[in-house]
Order: C-alpha cells, then structure tokens, then sequence
C-alpha cells in the first residue's frame, strides 16, 4: 500500500499488485480439536471471516448441550465397546478404535468393502477445568458428554457495599 500525495493535498490510497499481502487463517483444526475454546475461536472467526470445516476418519460433532457442558459425537460403525477406548490425560481427550483380525471364512469372500473398520486414533485439547463426564455408544455412534467445572475461587462474586459506613471487625478472644 502506497500513499500518493496529490498536489491539493489529500491523501490517496494505491493498492498494487506487489504491495498487497493476503493473510488468510484457517481456525478449522482448532475447532476440530479444541474443547471449551469455542468462544475465543468463534471471535477470531468473525475477525478473519473464515470458517471451513474439513471432513476427516472418523467424522465427528461437537456440540454445546449447556452453557458448560459439551458433546463430542464420533460415527464409530462398525466398532464395539470392547474394541474402543475414550482416555483423558493432561488437558488431551484421546478416542481410539482398533478392530481385531477378522477371521478368514470361506464360505464368504466380500466382493466389496465400502464399510471402513480401520484403526484410528482422534485427539481434541480440553480448555482448563473441562472433565469428561461419560461415554456412552449406541446406533454405531460414540457420545462422549464434557462438562466444564470452575472451581468456586474462580467464579465470580459479590461483593456487598456498605454505604460509606467503616467496617465493623470483631476480635476474638484466643
């Protein structure tokens, strides 16, 4: 960007090929990973103007139920309870899914397979004071319910005014 001063003295602005950077954010890989950030990430969002989402294995929601409590929904087709594992350690949800060795029949072949049974492994980072508070299967999806507890030192209070008046402390005998 150049300013070019006529001769009346107002100032222009040129906007050249070979002066214009084009900054462009793609916030999608936080959305798809982050719990309890939604609301920074929505800001950043609306400063950008960008808000793409890129499918990837296996596809996956997350949800608000409540004003601290989430959903991450993951499809899991395909997969049983005893071949999936949900594990929080260090602020990291981690969601893994690993079919066992499928038996050779051979009174079947698969002339195709469009179902896809293959190990998988998904992370989301937890915002502080955000726990899992169950997980549960159904339908061949996985729903694992969040909830954000704030412990009662970081919650806001009230604090009462006296009008003008000293407060009264009382001392106790020891």
């Amino acid at each position: 960007m150049r300013q070019a001063q006529p001769e009346w003295g107002a100032s222009v602005i040129s906007l050249m090929k070979e002066d214009v950077i084009m900054l462009n954010y793609d916030l999608s890989p936080f959305y798809r990973s982050t719990v309890g950030f939604d609301r920074l990430l929505s800001m950043l969002d609306k400063a950008v103007g960008a808000e793409q989402n890129v499918p990837s294995y296996p596809p996956y929601n997350i949800e608000r139920t409540g004003e601290n409590a989430y959903r991450i929904t993951l499809a899991v087709a395909g997969f049983g309870e005893n071949e999936l594992t949900v594990e929080t350690r260090d602020n990291t949800l981690t969601i893994r899914g690993a079919k066992a060795p499928a038996v050779k029949d051979e009174k079947h072949d698969v002339i195709y397979q469009g179902i896809a049974a293959r190990a998988f492994e998904r992370r989301f980072h937890l915002a502080d004071h955000v726990v899992v508070s169950g997980a549960t299967s159904e339908n061949g999806l996985l729903h694992i319910d969040l909830v954000r507890e704030v412990p009662e030192a970081q919650k806001p209070r009230v604090i009462a005014i006296n009008g003008g008046k000293p407060v009264e402390t009382t001392k106790q005998a020891a």
